[in-house]
């Protein structure tokens, strides 16, 4: 195989194949020849962008048409054309460059806005909110921010409790500094610190690496957080002009910028030990702050524009909680948290949060009817019936009253057999049957339903046809056999498996008899003492292994009371990989950690881990993929055909943030 030779060394390298050759024809391949030359070009090629690809969000603005201005070529989607620049020449060109993010957080508030309005006829105008409220910060201050635009993830929530934002500005440096760009820079540990030590000593001096610094990073205490403090510091330190500095800051933009970086190390040192007769120590140690945010990091404006909204986000939460869980629940997929760990985290917080019902719920989540009532949950939720379907169904009760019965569901509903099956086993029809004892509701709709979409052709109903689908006949159902009813257990899985929430009973409240003994819950960590060795079990909610974080895994739990965080360290995760990676039900021992320098913050330092057995009486042999990748395990599960009933925990389990995947079903 000549592996992509040029043709005529190949046609050499083939000559002198034979055992008469002298040395190996490899051995003169890359002193001359083709070969020279293909070495010489790949030197040249090093570093190159290697392929053409589109940016989600950036748009360019000319003052004349593009093609006059710079080559464009088809995008891959009908009618979009791209510019076949990079953002370094489109404004080495003059072009204005504009991101455009698309944050589902806008569209949340501007959701519970108009809900308010709507629900308790009060019209909020987020600009002349207070901004001074003290509910508010006392919720962030305590890392009470689940659900909330930035500041929810759990790093966030661990940096708040040790930073305790007192104003806007504070929260723009909170958004920005758990980011790569700070935490590589070093800038994390000494702005807490230094915070610290301020609010127990208003007299503290603050350190600066030289009184040049100070004007520029005394807002930060001292360290760079913002993107425009790198250029600031270059001019002020260094000697930068504007245009140095800001080729500085743009090699830091750069996701290969090591040797850009390098290029103007050895400028920026002689330009701080000229401009201000610094050591080289001293000027080594800025420029250290300065390479360390070749990471990505938030200029000012930008974290101005988030902290704004982290904090109309957190308003929202803490004086109007129901529409605003309402709203997040309507946005879903975004955030950090799935829709189950939002609505069990406003259900410890009071909020009525009540399951689908066909009577009751709307397309989307909505506020039932009264002064501040309950959030439904939306039959959208309901995974595997149409949007057209629902929409459909909404349409009929609207149109023709409330739903009767059953027989008057698949009479009316315009849905197929299938969607209704599914409709039922979400517990939506339980209002339907009548006179059913607890755990009977679901099975007996089930039952009745699959007649009524499994009658004589003259009465069958649910089958799609040409137009549409043919509706049963409003005919009297007959009664069911006698049939077992749900334990909780089996309600939660069928829960999980329709709609990937649960309202009902937390899974871990079910299985706390099972638990091993003395073993603890999240609320009994707050009377333990720093130290104590510690037995808890919960529901992953999020597993993330941060590449700052040197192999350290970071894992969230969920229990019937709050959640619990663990600290893997690497050698216990490589022991126990497998289950940390793909158990969604986790029991783990170690050493509590709660340190007076982290606010409070209660961790988990995690020696052993292990997974909590489910209940013994299943309805099936379960379905074990654990073996598996959780994305292949999770593929595989949705591949084959969905019979709630005989599903285990793991096939149905809600998604979590689970490391750079994102949230995995």
């Amino acid at each position: 195989d000549s592996g992509g030779a040029p043709s005529g060394q190949s046609q050499r390298r083939g000559d002198s194949g034979g055992a008469s050759s002298g040395a190996p024809s490899a051995g003169r391949r890359g002193s001359t020849g083709r070969w020279a030359w293909l070495a010489r070009l790949a030197e040249q090629a090093h570093g190159l962008p290697r392929h053409l690809s589109q940016h989600s969000g950036g748009m360019i603005v000319a003052t004349r048409p593009l093609l006059d201005c710079c080559p464009i070529v088809p995008a891959a989607m009908e009618g979009r054309q791209i510019v076949q620049w990079d953002k370094d020449s489109c404004s080495d060109a003059g072009f204005l460059k504009i991101d455009l993010l698309g944050l589902g957080m806008l569209s949340a508030v501007e959701r519970s806005v108009e809900l308010i309005a709507r629900t308790r006829n009060e019209r909020i105008d987020l600009s002349r909110i207070p901004y001074d409220d003290p509910a508010t910060y006392e919720c962030i201050q305590t890392a009470d921010t689940t659900g909330v635009f930035q500041i929810e993830s759990r790093a966030q929530m661990q940096s708040l409790r040790r930073t305790r934002p007192e104003n806007l500005q504070d929260i723009t440096i909170q958004v920005a500094i758990v980011r790569p760009g700070p935490i590589q820079g070093g800038a994390v540990n000494p702005y807490i610190e230094r915070r610290q030590r301020l609010r127990e000593d208003p007299d503290f001096k603050v350190p600066y690496d030289h009184p040049s610094l100070e004007p520029v990073l005394r807002e930060t205490l001292g360290t760079i957080i913002f993107q425009d403090q790198v250029l600031e510091v270059a001019i002020a330190f260094a000697g930068f002009s504007t245009g140095e500095a800001e080729e500085l800051r743009r090699a830091m933009s750069r996701k290969r910028s090591d040797a850009a970086i390098e290029a103007h190390h050895q400028r920026f040192v002689a330009g701080a030990k000229r401009l201000h007769q610094v050591d080289d120590e001293t000027a080594e140690r800025v420029f250290a702050m300065v390479r360390g945010f070749s990471g990505f990091g938030f200029p000012k404006a930008h974290g101005a524009a988030f902290g704004l909204l982290a904090y109309q986000s957190t308003w929202l939460r803490v004086h109007y909680g129901p529409e605003f869980l309402c709203s997040l629940l309507n946005e879903q997929p975004m955030g950090f948290y799935p829709s189950d760990a939002l609505v069990h985290e406003a259900q410890r917080r009071g909020i009525e949060v009540h399951p689908p019902d066909v009577n009751e719920s709307e397309v989307g989540c909505e506020i039932d009817a009264g002064a501040v009532g309950p959030v439904r949950i939306g039959l959208a939720y309901v995974r595997g019936v149409r949007a057209q379907e629902v929409a459909e169904l909404v349409a009929a009760r609207n149109a023709g009253g409330r739903f009767r019965s059953l027989s008057d569901l698949a009479s009316r509903a315009g849905s197929s057999a299938a969607s209704l099956e599914l409709l039922a086993w979400s517990g939506a029809c339980d209002s339907l049957v009548e006179g059913a004892q607890a755990g009977f509701a679901r099975r007996i709709a089930l039952w009745q339903l699959g007649v009524a979409g499994n009658r004589p052709p003259s009465g069958r109903g649910g089958r799609k046809v040409p137009g549409g689908v043919q509706l049963a006949l409003p005919l009297d159902l007959p009664a069911p056999p006698a049939l077992r009813g749900l334990s909780g257990w089996e309600a939660m899985l069928a829960d999980y498996g329709t709609t990937g929430l649960t309202t009902r009973a937390h899974p871990l409240a079910l299985l706390r008899e099972r638990m091993p003994a003395r073993s603890v819950t999240s609320r009994d960590l707050d009377t333990l003492a720093h130290g104590a060795r510690v037995k808890a079990g919960g529901l992953v909610v999020a597993r993330q292994r941060p590449g700052t974080a040197k192999g350290v895994v970071f894992v969230l739990l969920e229990d019937e009371h709050g959640t619990i965080n663990l600290i893997i360290p690497p050698h216990i995760y490589e022991r126990h990989r497998l289950t940390v990676r793909t158990e969604p039900l986790m029991l783990v021992e170690g050493k509590l950690e709660r340190f007076a320098a982290a606010g409070g913050a209660i961790n988990v330092l995690v020696d052993r881990v292990g997974s909590i057995a489910a209940p013994d009486q299943l309805l099936a042999e379960v379905k074990d993929f654990s073996m598996l990748d959780e994305q292949v395990r999770r593929g595989l599960a949705e591949q084959s055909a969905p019979d709630p009933a005989t599903e285990d925990f793991r096939a149905v389990a809600p998604p979590v943030m689970s490391f750079a995947s994102g949230r995995q079903r």
